[in-house]
């Protein structure tokens, strides 16, 4: 089965051992074909509180409609992960294991007239080839170095997470084709990336990985003289019936970026439009075109670190997990990363994670994390975010060997720089079956 299929099987610790092993397997001459994937889908309800702007905010807020403020969305959609459906070949070729791994990402998240309007994600296509003596090599597209346990060992990685609506994954379909889960509220996301990487052998639990990687990982961007760097580190343990995993990875990228003209907001109201800096888009304004504040020509560099552990025992599972970046931004690589003059912002934050087995091998679940972005020295953004804080509460169970009944409950807030809160809570129920 797909790798990173499994590990996010694994990596949860969610699912029936079992399911990580239910890739269909079909020799074909010399290779051995695996078609793998899940499917999966959630009935989301979100209550939101405020509305409140704050840029770069995870928290659903109330939408401005012409009869008054909206503040219940309900929606079918994907959860964080995406159903996926996997093409995997595997080969040994004068004494070198080798394969290819292509994959799609389709998905029900979209509330259009036609119902197509989101078009399937296309995140995995690379080829391998090594030896368990020397390591191996990987070339193509697939998930990030830095921060991937992160997500691979969050639990709402088989549910939901925090984003069911708004901007980043609107309740009814027609925002993101998948939630946050904990991507924004405890880790920055991995991404998918064309990547040159080499893993070391498997040295008794230790391995190791150093990838270079596509340079352009921020918005706007320019011409890069250089590709950006990752690397991780892990050890894997296992003694009687404790099982566990520690991990620390890195990254670094240069960003340049060429001058953008300022932009206002257009934003409408029942009095007409109007064209305003964002800050006056109130609740009572639909914010038709995003502000732009503008940037000058710079560069910086983006440096980000994290740390992480999960250990398992007697049904007990615990993770916890800490980040550190600088211009790195929040939720995304390069997201609110630096001013628009180039002046670096700091941001860190983590999660912690607990789940309990049950006799009847439903999987209880508690998670806390919190992505943290400062302001530049001198800097008075008020609207900018300065927490994004997620309590979850999980029941995941197994069905059948291959299908898992998911009950999530989300709970985001949002903090500006000038304390402006918005809270939102999500109600999610669904299932996710993998094959």
């Amino acid at each position: 089965m797909n790798k990173n299929i499994k590990l996010a099987v694994a990596g949860a610790v969610l699912a029936l051992s079992a399911t990580a092993n239910a890739g269909i397997i079909i020799p074909a001459g010399d290779w051995t074909l695996d078609v793998n994937g899940n499917v999966n889908a959630f009935a989301n309800y979100t209550k939101a509180k405020d509305s409140n702007a704050i840029l770069g905010g995870h928290a659903v807020t109330r939408s401005a409609a012409s009869v008054g403020q909206e503040d219940k969305y309900i929606g079918i959609n994907t959860g964080l992960l995406p159903s996926w459906l996997g093409f995997t070949g595997t080969t040994r070729q004068n004494d070198v294991d080798v394969s290819f791994t292509i994959s799609m990402q389709p998905n029900v998240s979209d509330n259009t007239l036609q119902g197509d309007n989101n078009a399937p994600l296309f995140r995995q296509s690379f080829l391998t080839f090594g030896d368990k003596s020397w390591g191996s090599v990987k070339l193509g597209k697939d998930i990030g170095v830095f921060a991937s346990d992160a997500i691979l060992n969050d639990m709402t990685l088989l549910g939901v997470g925090a984003g069911a609506a708004g901007v980043y994954g609107n309740a009814g379909g027609s925002g993101a084709a998948t939630t946050l889960g904990g991507i924004g509220t405890g880790y920055i996301y991995a991404a998918w990336k064309g990547q040159v990487a080499y893993t070391t052998p498997n040295f008794n639990g230790f391995q190791a990985t150093a990838a270079i990687t596509n340079p352009n990982q921020s918005a706007g961007t320019g011409n890069q003289d250089r590709y950006g760097f990752e690397a991780k580190a892990s050890y894997s343990f296992a003694a009687n019936d404790v099982t566990g995993k520690v991990w620390v990875s890195g990254a670094t990228y240069d960003v340049s970026k060429a001058t953008v003209a300022a932009q206002d907001a257009v934003c409408s109201s029942a009095d007409g439009t109007i064209t305003a800096p964002s800050a006056a888009c109130g609740s009572s304004l639909i914010t038709l075109s995003a502000y732009n504040a503008g940037t000058t020509a710079h560069s910086y560099r983006a440096t980000m670190g994290d740390i992480g552990a999960n250990i398992n025992f007697a049904g007990l599972g615990l993770t916890g997990y800490y980040y550190n970046a600088k211009g790195a931004g929040t939720t995304f690589m390069g997201n609110y990363g630096a001013t628009a003059a180039g002046a670096r912002r700091d941001s860190d934050g983590g999660y912690v994670q607990a789940t309990y087995v049950l006799p009847t091998k439903t999987k209880l679940g508690f998670a806390y994390g919190i992505s943290s972005l400062d302001l530049a020295g001198g800097e008075t953004n008020a609207l900018l975010v300065k927490d994004n804080e997620r309590y979850t509460v999980g029941a995941y169970h197994p069905l059948t060997k291959h299908l898992n009944l998911v009950a999530e409950y989300n709970s985001v807030q949002s903090k500006a720089q000038n304390g402006v809160k918005n809270d939102s809570d999500t109600y999610s129920a669904g299932a996710i079956l993998f094959f």
